[in-house]
C-alpha cells in the first residue's frame, strides 16, 4: 500500500493476536504480493502500459495531489502531453486552483466538494470540454469511474468511502492517507481481499518500507523503525510549548505539508498514526515497531532481520519521490524531485523520541495493542482537537489531554471494527466527545495568539 501528506477535504482487532492474525490473512497477503511481485517480475510491463494509465486524483488541491499532477507534467515533457491522461480531479473547496489544474491537465471530469461552488467551477471551465460536477456524493462516484490509477489524497476520515470506492474497482491504488487505515482498518481488509485491488503505500515511511521488504520475506524482520523529524518542538521544553501558537506549530523543519499533517508531526501523532498504519499494512505485531527521531528526514524507515543485517530507505525530504514510484510502479519513472548529496549533508543524527513530552506515540501505541475500534476514537478525538487548536480554541498541550479523555470514555467498545456502519458511527461519537472536552479545556478563550 502506499500512504502520504497532505490532500483536501482537510476537514475524515481483539486481543493483540487477533488483529495480528487478521492483518496476516487480509491486509498482509494483498500488500505481500505486492513485494514479492517486485522481485520476481520476469517481465516489467512495457513503459507504454505505464504512460497510457488513466489517472485518477482524489484531492488534487492538496499538498500531495498538487506534487502528484507536478510529477505527471513532469513525465508529460519527456514522453508527450497524451502520457497519464487524467480520468478525474476532485477538491474540496479550492475552486480556482481546481480549474486551473483542471485547464491544465485536461481531465475528462473535475469535481467540486462544496455544491456552492458549482456554478464557479462551471464557469471556470466553460469551453474546456471538462465536466464540472459538485457535491460529497460527487466524490465518491468520481472515485468509481474507470481508471487505472488512482491517487487519493484526501484528507482524514472523509476520505474512507471514495478510498473505498475506488478499492472495490480491483485497480491500483496509491494510498496518501493514514487516516483511512487507522479508522477503519478492518474495513478495508475485506474490501482489498475482495476486489484483488493493488493497493500502494504512499506516506514517505510506508513507502519506504514497502521498498526495503522487496530485499526480503516480511516475515524475517525483527524489527520495523521509522524515522521522525521530531517536528519544530523537538527541543523545546513543556512550559515552552504550553504557549506554542498555531503559526509555531504548523511550520515544519523540512517538509512542505498541510496545516493538519504539519500539526500532528509538531504532537509526533502523526508518527502514532504511522505506526498503526504499518501494523496493518504490513502485517506487523506492534513489539515489531518501533521509532526513533532522525532530525534531516534523509532516512525513513530501516528494516532489521533476524541475521543481523539492518537495510535503510534514504532520499531527500520531498513527497514527489514516493509519488513518482506509486505512479510507475512496478517500474520506475522521472521524477522532478530533489537528489541525495551526501557528502555535502556530512552526516546523519537519530535520537529516542522522549515520550514524556510527546503522549500521543503512548497513546497511539495503547490504541494499536486495543484493537477493536480504539483506534476510530483515537483517530477521530485527534482530528477534532488538532482543528480545536488550529481555531485557535484550546491550546497546544491540550491536543493529547483531549485524545486521552476521549479514549478514556470507551466508546471502542460500542461496534464491530469490520463493519463499516460501525466505524462511521464510532467516529462521529467521538467526534462528539471529542468537541465537548475541547469546549471544557478551552473554557470559552482564545489561545495560542
Amino acid at each position: 500500500m502506499i500512504p502520504g501528506h497532505g490532500g483536501v477535504l482537510d476537514r475524515m482487532d481483539s486481543t493483540i493476536l487477533a488483529s495480528v492474525a487478521m492483518a496476516v490473512l487480509v491486509f498482509g497477503r494483498p500488500v505481500l504480493k505486492a513485494i514479492a511481485a517486485t522481485r520476481i517480475f520476469d517481465e516489467l510491463p512495457p513503459m507504454d502500459e505505464v504512460l497510457g494509465r488513466r489517472v485518477t486524483v482524489l484531492g488534487s488541491t492538496g499538498s500531495i495531489g498538487v506534487n502528484t499532477l507536478d510529477v505527471i507534467a513532469h513525465v508529460r515533457k519527456l514522453h508527450g502531453p497524451d502520457a497519464m491522461p487524467i480520468a478525474a480531479l476532485t477538491a474540496g473547496g479550492n475552486v480556482n486552483l481546481l480549474i486551473e489544474q483542471a485547464r491544465a491537465m485536461k481531465p475528462a471530469l473535475a469535481v467540486i466538494g462544496e455544491e456552492a461552488l458549482l456554478d464557479e467551477l462551471k464557469a471556470g471551465l466553460a469551453g474546456t470540454g471538462v465536466e464540472a460536477v459538485a457535491g460529497r456524493q460527487a466524490v465518491i462516484e468520481a472515485a468509481a469511474r474507470p481508471s487505472e490509477f488512482v491517487m487519493v489524497a484526501i484528507m482524514g476520515a472523509a476520505a474512507i468511502e471514495p478510498a473505498l470506492a475506488t478499492i472495490r474497482r480491483g485497480v491500483i491504488v496509491a494510498l496518501a492517507n493514514k487516516e483511512c487505515v487507522v479508522a477503519a482498518g478492518a474495513v478495508f481488509r475485506e474490501a482489498m481481499e475482495k476486489s484483488g485491488a493493488q493497493v500502494l503505500p504512499v506516506d514517505s515511511e510506508h513507502n519506504a518500507i514497502f521498498q526495503v521488504l522487496g530485499s526480503g520475506d516480511a516475515g524475517e524482520a525483527d524489527l520495523v523503525t521509522i524515522t521522525a523529524s521530531g517536528g519544530p518542538f523537538r527541543e523545546w521544553t513543556l512550559e515552552r510549548m504550553g504557549a506554542a501558537t498555531v503559526e509555531e506549530a504548523v511550520t515544519h523543519p523540512n517538509w512542505a505539508m498541510g496545516r493538519k499533517i504539519s500539526l500532528d508531526s509538531a504532537t509526533l501523532m502523526n508518527k502514532g498514526l504511522e505506526l498503526i498504519e504499518a501494523h496493518f499494512l504490513f502485517a506487523l505485531p506492534p513489539e515489531k515497531l518501533g521509532v526513533v527521531v532522525h532530525p534531516q528526514s534523509i532516512v525513513h524507515c530501516l528494516v532489521g532481520y533476524e541475521d543481523g543485517t539492518t537495510i535503510a530507505h534514504l532520499s531527500a525530504p520531498d513527497m514527489r519521490t514516493p509519488i513518482a514510484h506509486a505512479l510507475g510502479w512496478p517500474r520506475r519513472i522521472p521524477s522532478p524531485s530533489r537528489r541525495l548529496d551526501l557528502a555535502r549533508l556530512g552526516s546523519l543524527q537519530f535520537q529516542a523520541p522522549a515520550h514524556d513530552r510527546f503522549p500521543a506515540l503512548g497513546l497511539a501505541t495503547n490504541a494499536m495493542r486495543a484493537g477493536g475500534l480504539a483506534c476510530t476514537v483515537l483517530n477521530a478525538a485527534n482530528e477534532v482537537a488538532v482543528q480545536a487548536f488550529l481555531d485557535r480554541r484550546i491550546g497546544f498541550l491540550d491536543i493529547c489531554r483531549v485524545v486521552e479523555s476521549t479514549l478514556a470514555t470507551g466508546l471502542e467498545s460500542n461496534g464491530v471494527a469490520g463493519e463499516l456502519d460501525s466505524v462511521l458511527g464510532t467516529d462521529a461519537r467521538a467526534r462528539a466527545v471529542a468537541q465537548e472536552q475541547c469546549r471544557g479545556v478551552g473554557a470559552f478563550k482564545k489561545v495560542g495568539t
